[in-house]
Order: structure tokens, then sequence, then C-alpha cells
């Protein structure tokens, strides 16, 4: 019975070895298995509209294609600021609260809102049209800060002379925009300078929010032969108030990017805001692979796109020439 017992006892403590050998080989390999730890990015994003909508899809498709599976590897925390400054601040101080991994800026508010918040973290920014006028960067060619990305700097010169192709007969021309970006007053600086070589008048007109847009819009009628919308978030993201206007009194509309063509104006030569969010997305897997943002300098677009709305330009009395038809990269109809 002895013989028994011990064997029994004996069978039983071996088998509670190799039970909690089992455990702790079970609790090593849950060690060992747990999941990466997921990349966080905050998005700024200063209003909606599709220009700022489609930066925004590129960059995280431009993400995506790299590799960062969102939910996977990688989580987004996107947020609007409609426009408001403050709120763009109070937005880019949760991100350096919730120690976010990187910050993507989408235009030039949120980009400074985001600036003054930290030093510390990465940001990267798209649709900034002069990133060193904003205060972002010490230079393009090597920024010197936490900042890096991509500008949206339109060729205003090109642009100024797309109008006066399409409409020969133009002698003043009206600019509708926000004097409280700096991003815009840089636009309209650059269209004066062109303006006066080829013989222009530039007429500005200034609205603070998007409910002053129409306003704006309104006291041009009877003052100019044209209207030129600059890349300005404050106008864009109003942009209907203006091409009513406009369509009413039989004046020409050209724009800064294409999707203002899409919804209204006549044409643009201008960027591709997508194609400019994935080549932030380029960017930002530099940076979290452990690049430099201060070393980076600023990129831009190269290819330029020539869109024209025919449907825009019959509605203001305007018909293109073939000319310009016959170039275009997309013909609205």
């Amino acid at each position: 019975m002895k013989t028994n017992k011990t064997t029994w006892r004996s069978r039983v403590a071996s088998a509670v070895v190799i039970a909690v050998a089992l455990i702790m080989a079970l609790s090593i390999v849950t060690l060992g298995s747990s999941p990466a730890k997921k990349i966080r990015v905050g998005i700024a994003q200063i209003a909606e509209h599709p220009a700022l909508d489609a930066a925004r899809k590129g960059f995280i498709d431009g993400l995506t294609a790299a590799g960062y599976v969102e939910g996977k590897d990688i989580v987004y925390d996107v947020k609007n600021a409609q426009g408001d400054m403050s709120l763009a601040q109070t937005i880019a101080q949760k991100f350096v609260n919730d120690k976010v991994d990187l910050i993507l800026a989408i235009a030039t508010p949120t980009a400074q809102a985001a600036a003054s918040a930290t030093d510390k973290i990465p940001i990267l920014i798209t649709a900034v049209t002069d990133p060193v006028a904003a205060g972002l960067v010490k230079s393009i060619e090597r920024p010197g800060t936490n900042v890096t990305g991509t500008s949206d700097l339109n060729p205003v010169a090109e642009q100024m002379e797309l109008l006066l192709e399409i409409v020969p007969k133009v002698k003043r021309v009206g600019i509708v925009y926000n004097a409280g970006e700096v991003n815009s007053v840089v636009q309209v600086e650059m269209a004066e300078k062109s303006a006066k070589k080829l013989g222009l008048t530039i007429v500005k007109a200034s609205a603070s929010n998007t409910s002053g847009v129409f306003e704006a819009a309104q006291s041009l009628v009877g003052r100019v032969d044209a209207i030129y919308v600059p890349t300005d978030n404050t106008v864009v993201a109003a942009l209907e108030s203006v091409v009513n206007v406009a369509e009413k009194r039989k004046i020409p509309v050209i724009a800064g990017e294409e999707n203002s063509v899409e919804r209204g104006c006549i044409a643009t030569l201008g960027i591709d805001y997508y194609r400019l969010g994935r080549q932030t997305a380029k960017m930002a897997v530099e940076v979290l692979k452990g690049k430099n943002p201060a070393e980076m300098p600023v990129q831009y677009q190269k290819e330029m796109r020539l869109v024209v709305n025919l449907k825009a330009a019959q509605a203001m009395g305007v018909t293109v020439p073939q000319s310009v038809i016959k170039r275009a990269d997309r013909v609205i109809e």
C-alpha cells in the first residue's frame, strides 16, 4: 500500500510540475506575442471643403499603401476646427496632451496652432502656401524646426495669364480673400505683382469668415471684369456664394485649385490636393522611421493640371477658347 501511495503522490507531483511549466510557457508566449504599439496620428484640419478633404484622404491612403493599416498599425484622431482659430489651438493642445506620435496639420492656421503647441512632436504640414511667411520653418531647404511637409503654392502668375487667355478684355480683377490668412495674403501679393506686368488692376474684397463671403463678392459687382479665388480656406468653404453672384452678374471666375472648378468656377491651372496628401504621406513614413523633420526640405508639387468647366463658363456668359480646351487635362461639361 505504501508503494501505491508513493507512486500516486509522485504522479500528482509530476502533474503539478508539468502544469506549472505549461502555465509559465504560455505566459512567456503571451508576453512575447503581445501586439506592437499602434502609431497615433493627430490630424487637424482648419475647415471642411473638398480640397482639404482630398489632401487628408491622400495622406491616409498614402500611409495605408506604405503598410500602415488603420486600426492595426496606426490610429488617426481627425479633428476639424470649422474655421475657428481658437478651436484649432484647442485641438493642437489636445494632441500634445494625448502624446500622439505625429501631427498632420492641414492648412496654414492649423499648422500655426500645432507649431505653437509643441516643438517636440513631429509635425507634417500640407496645403500650406508659404511655410516661411507663416513662421513654421526657418527655410524651405532646411526647416530647422519640428515642422516639414508640402506646400500648395499656386502658379498665380500663370493663373492670371490663363484668365486673360479665356477673357482677353479683362482689365480689373477682383480677389475675394480672408486678410487674416497668411496663405491668402501671400497669394494676393503674388497676384498684384503679376497683374502689373499684364496690365491688370487688382481690386480686393476681404471676408473674415464664411458668412461674409457673399457680401465681399457682392461688393465687387460693377467694379471688376472678373474674379480670382485663391486657395483661401474661408472663401473656398463658402465658394457657392461667390459663384452665385458671378453667375447672376455674368462675371467670370478663375480659381486657385481644381475642386473649386468642380464647384462652379470656370478654370484653373493648379495642383491636385489628393496627390499632395500622398506626397506628404511619403514624408511622414520617413519621419516615422526616424528621419529628423528639421533636416527635410519642404516639398512642392511640380506637375500642374489645367481644368476647365464649360458648364460654369456658359453660366457666366463666357466662351472658352478651343486652344484652352485642347490642352486641358480635364474638361467638365
